[in-house]
């Protein structure tokens, strides 16, 4: 078989690889994009921007519910699942299609539909054909993880993907895993009208933050009508009475529910590559091993995105893209660690983090400032009728430099990057506390969040 040769190859089309590609074409370089699937990776079409155009819907129907609080009345509220749908498809092939448009502008790059893997150190095959090249850009992403449960295989599950193409509201949706992916489809899904039931091993929430953002998270959730069960360790699962449905055994207790997602992870892409005669290195859970410019173990090699276990966001993937081209093409050593942790949980209110936790920085051992502060005390969240959740932050005493925050409230979202941005400037809170914010704002009260700063014993 006779072996094509271009400058670079680029496979994946998530958020990462056409921007790669498109800046490999812009250097004059020949550039083949490889894509087995649709254009925009997970984020456009199983992700970010389908999720968060149903959590759109659902917010404005629970607004609706709300009327007479506001002073009004919509009179009969009908959700129409089909429709909802139909939206979040015409809002998600905009992006792709975007995606697509994008790439075929650009002037030496080759789009490649199909399945490719690894033959070679540096040589990849794929619809039959032979590539290679000196630089190769891997952005295949990854995938709902499938875990080990009892009785698994004996029932129907849905996963993120699958939920969003339902057209009738489930009459009760156990959700398996108490995660951030299982947490904002609880909150919509029982907006929608569904009964939920989120089933997770942990004794608490999202074990990773703090207790008190834990424990606040639950009762928003709870408040509107989601059900906990938490500490369940033995989990299994059954096909319901007559076969309809499912019967999940967890902590005790049988919960007979009509449709079960499954939201226990994600793993990586990365099976069935050939990774191996590439001498590329993966961890134990498949990972890409890479260093801090996104290099693998293989000479001329770069894994961006989900795959590299270095973040599995749509925005840490986008900066593994920044991170990449700097190095290569602008003499601009970036690094992986140069980036400040940030995320967001899309219920509603969100919560944005950003930076270490309380616990984390109390780990380090340093002299810690912290303050918190109710979102009741926000004039906006109350004008809004939006007064659930708190702000709170973390300082080192001694640099007086920002650690961390959560903003979990309205906007918070949106607000934690005010403190993002300011801890990526490096300068001491004291700067922020005496900005003047406009009014009325959330971030308006950042400032005096601040100055309430105390010694954390």
């Amino acid at each position: 078989m006779t072996t094509e040769t271009f400058d670079a190859i680029v496979l994946g089309a998530g958020q990462a690889g056409p921007a790669i590609a498109a800046r490999c074409s812009a250097q004059g370089l020949r550039t083949a994009l490889i894509e087995r699937s649709h254009f925009g990776g997970t984020c456009v079409n199983v992700g970010c921007i389908p999720t968060k155009t149903m959590v759109a819907s659902a917010r404005a129907i629970h607004l609706a519910r709300r009327g007479a609080e506001f002073g009004f009345s919509t009179g009969e509220l009908r959700v129409d699942m089909a429709r909802i749908r139909a939206r979040k498809e015409e809002v998600l092939g905009q992006s792709r299609s975007g995606v697509e448009a994008w790439m075929r502008r650009q002037d030496r790059l080759e789009l490649i539909h199909g399945e490719a893997r690894f033959v070679a150190p540096a040589t990849l095959e794929v619809n039959g054909r032979r590539l290679s090249a000196p630089r190769i850009f891997l952005n295949v992403g990854g995938r709902p993880a499938r875990p080990e449960l009892p009785g698994l295989d004996q029932v129907s599950t849905l996963d993120n993907a699958s939920l969003m193409e339902l057209e009738r509201v489930p009459r009760h949706l156990v959700v398996v895993g108490g995660s951030y992916i299982g947490l904002e489809f609880a909150q919509m899904f029982h907006r929608f009208g569904a009964e939920v039931t989120v089933v997770e091993r942990s004794p608490r929430l999202l074990p990773r933050e703090d207790q008190d953002v834990s424990d606040a998270l639950r009762a928003i959730l709870e408040a509107e009508g989601v059900r906990f069960v938490l500490g369940a360790e033995c989990l299994s699962l059954a096909p319901g009475a007559g076969g309809d449905g499912v019967v999940a055994q967890a902590g005790g207790q049988a919960i007979a529910g009509s449709h079960v997602l499954l939201a226990l992870g994600r793993r990586p892409n990365t099976d069935g590559l050939g990774l191996e005669l590439a001498g590329i290195a993966t961890d134990v859970r498949g990972y890409i091993q890479v260093d801090e410019q996104c290099r693998t173990s293989a000479e001329g090699v770069w894994a961006v995105g989900d795959c590299n276990g270095r973040g599995a966001f749509t925005h840490t993937a986008w900066n593994d893209h920044e991170i990449v081209v700097a190095n290569l093409f602008d003499a601009d050593p970036r690094r992986l660690s140069d980036r400040i942790p940030c995320y967001g949980l899309f219920i509603d209110p969100a919560l944005g983090r950003v930076g270490l936790t309380e616990t984390e920085a109390r780990a380090t051992g340093r002299p810690l400032l912290g303050a918190k502060m109710a979102m009741q005390r926000v004039g906006r969240a109350r004008e809004s009728g939006e007064t659930q959740g708190f702000m709170k932050v973390v300082v080192d005493a001694q640099t007086q430099r920002l650690l961390g925050a959560a903003v979990l409230g309205l906007n918070g979202d949106e607000v934690v990057h005010t403190l993002l941005a300011h801890m990526a400037a490096d300068q001491p809170w004291t700067v922020l506390s005496r900005t003047v914010q406009i009014h009325p704002t959330v971030s308006e009260l950042l400032p005096t969040l601040l100055q309430q700063l105390q010694p954390l014993s």
